[in-house]
């Protein structure tokens, strides 16, 4: 079994809790909205990370992360972007199983035709009365299992 920490919208805070939620991932995902700050490399202590820039990444960060990642975790493929509006690709055709997104700070997991779709919320700035929170994802010989975790503030 493969734990997946997935992270988004730090817009440039990184809280223990947040930090401590994703201990025990064997990889992570921040879905963009990084923000400045040491973020990208306060998780890569914990697990190797791959991330997106969001709308709001300028400058360095928006070079240094692409607007969307396709990952491979075990037999799972796994297709990264900010914005689920900006996905220009069919997740089913494609042979995805997971879609990541961000952006809108509400926490949401779904299933369309097969491919899970999974937003972790915010774990950055608390947004209107929306909860803080970041996501895990679980993959094993016997399929995909997310879950929500609300961090405790």
């Amino acid at each position: 079994m493969t734990k997946v920490g997935i992270i988004s919208d730090t817009h440039g805070q990184m809280r223990p809790q947040a930090l401590e939620a994703l201990e025990g991932s064997e990889f992570i995902i921040h879905a963009g909205d990084i923000g400045k700050g040491r973020i990208i490399e306060a998780l890569q202590e914990i697990a190797p990370v791959t991330a997106v820039h969001g709308n709001i990444d300028k400058g360095e960060v928006r070079a240094l992360y692409p607007h969307d990642a396709v990952l491979q975790l075990g037999d799972s493929f796994v297709y990264v972007l900010h914005i689920i509006d900006e996905l220009k690709i069919d997740p089913v055709a494609a042979g995805f199983q997971v879609v990541v997104y961000g952006h809108s700070h509400k926490p949401a997991m779904h299933r369309k035709d097969g491919v899970l779709y999974l937003n972790p919320g915010s774990a950055g700035p608390r947004r209107f009365s929306l909860p803080v929170t970041v996501a895990t994802l679980q993959i094993s010989e016997t399929g995909l299992d997310a879950e929500i975790v609300e961090l405790a503030l």
